[in-house]
């Protein structure tokens, strides 16, 4: 396996990204901390979705209670999200990237990873000045970047966030681990800031004995292994020991939408018809992926706990085989009629691509099934003609606040379409 002896990969993270956006959007919220929330009118019980940077010097975090981040920043002001603003400033942000160098893989709305050519790996500081500067000039002052150079993308990833946080500074940031300082810059890192290592794997480390960075440094690869119980903590060994890998290909397990639902549509019917349009945003994602599904998932948040429900689906992706599905989990729920629901979610699994089709002697529908699908086609080409949904199965009532199957997206990029 090779180890690089220079630095070979740049990841580079927007700082504060939906917030950051907004502010350059909004004048009026340029220099003020600002948190981002689901809905308009969220209150103080509501959750923080993602903050600014004057909030993060506050002390304010992403995913923290509005009442708490308001005890840190009396000042925070609260933004419903905007998530097609986000997407929009993504792509505009993409492409001025690509006028510096090629985008090796973008791995969420506000994170990508870069190759870099050998003429820039001798100064990799001018090639990262010639980034921001871009973007600065091209883009705005408001939407800054963090930027971590390694030997490999895991080492990269690591220094861009070990350089989020500078002399009590957050944001544009910059760092450069070389080959020839490691392992040095990774000691003070908490095993907890690693990527890959949660709450459960960093208990069951520590009792095996490895409590520090410098503990798992020396842990041999074959028990990094053992450990993980696959080879993912091998994988790490090599990637934090400074080794280039090749990122394994990723294999597409299920599309879904969750929705958190206003105060005011928490009831068992208002989450049937959230979860109704959530399912047929998410089959329309499926049908342009060209996959079929075998399976069927729905989970509700509610004030008495989690409740969920699975069922198979015979390799369909229409609408009609798919809602039906879906009234069938909802019929006989068992659940109380004062059931009060947060947030609705569901997902289409199992998936096969859609023109390998294996018929069911026992259910013998491909004839219903073909027909079904072109009402469906039918239905597709009416709303990609009219860029918005004019037609669909059963009634189209999306829930207060909008962007139901359209939210901020983190592991992945929403298309024009997720917003009809």
């Amino acid at each position: 396996m090779r180890k690089p002896d220079t630095v070979e990969k740049l990841y580079l993270d927007f700082d504060g990204f939906f917030a950051s956006v907004e502010q350059a959007a909004r004048p009026a919220l340029r220099g003020r901390p600002v948190g981002v929330v689901p809905f308009e009118g969220a209150g103080d019980r509501g959750i923080l979705i993602a903050c600014s940077r004057e909030a993060k010097q506050a002390g304010v975090k992403n995913v923290m209670r509005v009442s708490e981040a308001r005890s840190l920043c009396p000042d925070l002001v609260l933004v419903p999200q905007s998530p097609d603003l986000y997407r929009r400033a993504h792509n505009a942000l993409i492409a001025e990237i690509m006028a510096v160098l090629p985008i090796a893989a973008v791995k969420s709305i506000d994170e990508l990873t870069c190759d870099i050519a050998p003429a820039d790996r001798e100064r990799p500081e001018e090639l990262a000045g010639r980034i921001k500067a871009r973007l600065r000039d091209n883009i705005g002052l408001w939407i800054t970047t963090s930027i971590g150079i390694a030997a490999n993308r895991q080492l990269a990833k690591m220094a861009c966030k070990a350089g989020k946080w500078r002399n009590g500074r957050y944001g544009d940031g910059l760092m450069v681990w070389r080959p020839e300082s490691m392992p040095g810059p990774l000691l003070p890192i908490p095993l907890a800031d690693v990527p890959g290592i949660g709450a459960r794997m960093a208990a069951r480390l520590a009792r095996a004995g490895i409590r520090s960075m410098a503990d798992l440094l020396a842990t041999a690869p074959k028990q990094m292994r053992a450990l993980w119980g696959n080879v993912t903590g091998e994988r790490l060994w090599y990637a934090l020991h400074g080794y280039a890998l090749q990122t394994p290909p990723q294999q597409r397990g299920m599309y879904g939408h969750g929705r958190v639902l206003p105060p005011e549509s928490r009831s068992l019917a208002d989450a049937y018809r959230a979860s109704r349009l959530l399912l047929t945003k998410a089959a329309r994602r499926m049908r342009r992926d060209r996959y079929n599904a075998g399976a069927l998932f729905l989970h509700l948040a509610t004030w008495s706990g989690p409740w969920s429900r699975a069922t198979t689906l015979p390799e369909v992706h229409d609408d009609l085989a798919i809602l039906e599905a879906l009234r069938r989990l909802w019929r006989g729920h068992g659940l109380p009629r004062s059931t009060v629901v947060q947030q609705v979610s569901v997902a289409l699994g199992d998936l096969s691509p859609a023109d390998e089709r294996q018929l069911d002697i026992l259910l013998m529908d491909d004839h219903a099934r073909q027909d079904a699908e072109k009402i469906t086609e039918a239905i597709d080409r009416l709303n990609t003609r009219y860029g918005r949904t004019v037609v669909s199965v059963g009634p189209w009532r999306p829930p207060a606040g909008g962007y139901a199957g359209g939210k901020i997206a983190y592991t992945r990029i929403p298309s024009a379409e997720d917003f009809w």
